[in-house]
């Protein structure tokens, strides 16, 4: 019995990943990348006075004209706004808007980890939401801000 338990929880965390899907409603996410982030790693280092990009690929459920990213910093299970420089999806992030439905697509983007930061573990929710406000994608990325 030991031996099971032992197997199933290697098994686990051999699939742990850094980031996990928080209600990805209207569309797959396929892949999630952040510089300086092993694909194998339970979570990201996010070195202070630098900015880290982070590459989301993704298939849609839906049209979408236009798309908003949001993104908070959960510390201590409260949400954190974690301002952008550049919060509307369509621009300078590799995405053409409109997006189709089942169309495979690559959303890229930076965001800087500013010097002022704590040093603290962080669980970093990306969203991008619809006109409606709804959640295309959501993601929360396991990180430690150093």
């Amino acid at each position: 019995m030991l031996f099971l338990i032992t197997v199933a929880v290697i098994l686990a965390s051999a699939q742990a990943k850094f980031y996990t899907d928080c209600g990805s409603k209207l569309a797959t996410v396929q892949k999630v990348e952040i510089s300086g982030c092993a694909e194998e790693a339970k979570e990201c280092i996010l070195r202070r006075n630098t900015n880290v990009s982070i590459s989301i690929d993704f298939t849609p459920t839906v049209d979408a004209k236009s798309l908003e990213t949001v993104v908070h910093g959960i510390i201590m299970n409260l949400p954190v706004p974690f301002p952008l420089p550049q919060p509307d999806a369509c621009k300078d992030s590799g995405l053409v808007c409109p997006i189709k439905s089942g169309e495979k697509v690559s959303y890229k983007s930076s965001m800087p980890i500013l010097k002022s930061y704590p040093k603290v573990k962080v669980g970093v929710k990306w969203e991008m939401k619809n006109d409606d406000e709804e959640d295309l994608i959501c993601v929360i990325i396991e990180a430690k801000i150093n």
